[in-house]
């Protein structure tokens, strides 16, 4: 039950004042191996998510944890609404709060090996589509069209993260888990308005935190 809670707690969505949906399959970025074998899930916290685990997993033979370098996938080209800075301050971010909260779940391992679960986990394309303007670019962050203001007629604008991630066996380097999720940040009060790391490190935080979270409640069943 520790891998499925690892993958559940990825798989949260919910953060406060913010909405997020299922993945759709037009959305996956290519980064697994494998998407057939997905299904829509609930996490612990009821959001919807796209999940597989190995039925045959057998989590006792694992007691530590190595998390890859995070990375964004496909490499994304910056653009003057999300430069260089805040892509890389979101990558590093992300690569931080994963090891901050696996750590609190197993010992972090310095490399993959016998009895050790392996992390990947990618920032991966999500695209955005409204009524009103053409669709985005598939770029790893995405801004999504929310409501025009009141007052000035400019749109505001939701900042949006995706991931997915893969859980394999540190020795064989069999696929045992993956998991596609993605959820919302602090909204943008104009589409002129640069985007910066701090505008999605509360949805980092609610996937990585979460990750503890659903550990701490499977290991109790």
């Amino acid at each position: 039950m520790k891998l499925r809670l690892t993958i559940s707690a990825l798989c949260i969505a919910s953060i406060a004042g913010c909405a997020s949906h299922v993945t759709q399959p037009d959305e996956y970025s290519g980064f697994l191996s494998d998407y057939s074998q997905l299904k829509e899930a609930k996490s612990p916290s009821g959001a919807a998510v796209m999940r597989w685990v190995d039925p045959k997993l057998d989590l006792s033979r694992y007691t530590a944890v190595y998390v890859e370098p995070t990375q964004f996938y496909p490499k994304p080209q910056a653009t003057a609404k999300i430069p260089d800075s805040t892509l890389n301050g979101i990558n590093t971010y992300y690569n931080q709060a994963l090891k901050r909260e696996l750590e609190r779940s197993l010992p972090l391992a310095n490399a993959p090996g016998p009895g050790v679960i392996v992390v990947r986990a990618a920032i991966t394309a999500v695209s955005s589509k409204t009524e009103a303007l053409a669709p985005y670019e598939y770029i790893p962050v995405a801004l999504v069209v929310a409501a025009a203001s009141t007052a000035t007629g400019h749109r505001d604008q939701e900042t949006t993260l995706g991931t997915e991630a893969q859980f394999l066996d540190g020795a064989s380097g069999k696929v045992i888990a993956q998991v596609v999720r993605k959820g919302t940040g602090k909204p943008l009060s104009n589409d002129a308005q640069v985007m910066q790391a701090d505008d999605v490190k509360s949805v980092i935080d609610g996937w990585a935190s979460d990750l503890h979270q659903s550990y701490v409640k499977l290991k109790k069943h």
